[in-house]
């Protein structure tokens, strides 16, 4: 049998609601894809002559969504091509990669990365049997060929799949070479400033990447005063090169001003490698305050991304490095984190703030109440284990009746994988589109309101979020 996709996917099996979400849906299908998050490497864009080289290197060795659930299953990371951080041997041959992939496809069955991964490989690649021992030659022979060709180029892709703006997500000290490379040649590539690596002033590396902001800036850090100014130049620039956000991603949300002199002490006690570990996290919760307050001046929306316990598996950390698919959700407090910063910035027209969880019960207890009083705040998509058809589910469950629709970011992609951008919408518009049907059929909301409703949620909702225009 032909590998196919059902053209009712993320629908509700209820023959009328089905129906009406057909309806919502053929509205929003192909409105352009606003990618304001995410993490496509910018070098990807950077040069018109650009290929993807493999299959293997294009679905598998990035993309932790796909390898974490082999390595759940016991298959290695060494035999899925991911590098090391000490360069000890990894399997390089992509055609082994693939057929190790095909050999437990089966596993992605039922999941969202399955349900993106077909949907790239049916629609995007035209493959029309499903990945399998058997099969596993054939395929890739089949997205090689794919590859080769012209229009399979990033560039040409991008063109293809719509994009009115794709953000990457950049460290503060970051070169943004790529991103002004792709914007003179007419793609709207914009960066994203991420200054966690500098709020992290006991890590080993911090002097290093100190040095680099001196360098990025050309002005000396001596104290927290001159620290304060190199990240404001840093955010300038970021802003030149089309930036409208700022993304962090911290372990808590408790976020406190401290005392200027207390912010002194410790930020020289880094300088001198003297602060300990609570000395450390104290600091990064007033700098992120800071953050804030940059934010409300220069008008760079503020993303926080709470609630993940990151690379938890400690010897695939140190093996392989930071983002390997072992960040697990834990719980999150917003009321209480978030009180301080809300009361100084929240009621602010230039400050917007946009929340990610990973802890889905604070969904309707706490998030939706915040977005639905705060002027400043607007609620981020599902993220990271519930960026799927029932995550979308929930999350519109238990959100809109306190926040509605409007204090809604949309959807963000949140990828690495490239190809998988239009699977990822597509599928937040299905679902978004049956929810909204079911919602009609109850009586819910107005019929002639659920098509507003769907377009705000699929295309409008992150423009105006993020500031796009």
């Amino acid at each position: 049998m032909a590998w196919t996709l059902d053209p009712d996917r993320c629908f509700s099996p209820v023959p009328s609601v089905r129906a009406r979400a057909r309806e919502l849906y053929e509205g929003v299908r192909g409105l352009p894809l606003v990618s304001p998050h995410g993490h496509v490497p910018p070098e990807l864009l950077a040069d018109e002559s650009a290929r993807f080289s493999d299959p293997a290197s294009l679905f598998i060795v990035p993309d932790h969504y796909v390898f974490r659930m082999l390595y759940s299953q016991g298959v290695p990371l060494e035999s899925l091509g991911v590098p090391t951080l000490d360069g000890t041997p990894v399997e390089k041959d992509p055609r082994q990669i693939w057929r190790t992939f095909c050999a437990h496809f089966h596993l992605f069955d039922g999941t969202p990365t399955g349900l993106w991964l077909k949907s790239e490989l049916i629609e995007l690649f035209g493959l029309d049997v499903r990945p399998s021992p058997e099969t596993a030659d054939a395929t890739y022979d089949h997205l090689a060929a794919c590859l080769a060709e012209d229009s399979f180029r990033p560039r040409a892709l991008f063109e293809r799949f719509g994009i009115e703006v794709l953000a990457t997500t950049d460290a503060a000290t970051d070169d943004l070479a790529p991103h002004a490379a792709a914007q003179r040649d007419g793609l709207p590539v914009v960066p994203t400033f991420r200054p966690d690596a500098l709020l992290a002033t006991a890590d080993e590396a911090w002097p290093d990447r100190l040095r680099l902001l001196e360098e990025r800036t050309g002005m000396a850090v001596e104290d927290l005063g001159s620290f304060l100014e190199a990240v404001r130049r840093r955010r300038q620039h970021f802003r030149q090169l089309g930036a409208t956000a700022s993304d962090h991603g911290v372990a808590d949300t408790f976020v406190r001003s401290l005392e200027r002199s207390e912010a002194e002490v410790l930020f020289d006690k880094a300088l001198k490698r003297t602060i300990d570990q609570d000395e450390a996290t104290r600091l990064a919760s007033h700098l992120l305050f800071e953050m804030a307050g940059m934010a409300a001046e220069d008008g760079l929306v503020m993303q926080l991304h709470v609630g993940s316990f990151r690379n938890h598996n400690q010897r695939v950390f140190q093996r392989f490095g930071a983002d390997k698919g072992a960040d697990m959700p834990v719980s999150v407090d917003w009321t209480r984190g978030l009180h301080a910063l809300l009361n100084a910035f929240g009621q602010d027209e230039r400050f917007r703030l946009i929340l990610f969880t990973l802890d889905e019960s604070t969904y309707g207890r706490e998030l939706a109440p915040l977005a639905g009083h705060y002027p400043a705040v607007r609620l981020g998509a599902p993220w990271w284990f519930f960026d799927s058809l029932l995550g979308f589910q929930r999350y519109l469950d238990a959100v809109v009746e306190t926040a509605g629709v409007y204090n809604l970011a949309g959807f963000v992609d949140d990828t690495r994988a490239f190809p998988s951008i239009p699977a990822r919408h597509d599928v937040w518009r299905r679902a978004v589109s049956s929810w909204l049907a079911e919602k009609v059929e109850w009586g819910v909301i107005d019929e002639e309101s659920a098509p507003r409703m769907a377009r705000w949620l699929a295309y409008e909702a992150p423009k105006d979020a993020y500031r796009l225009g």
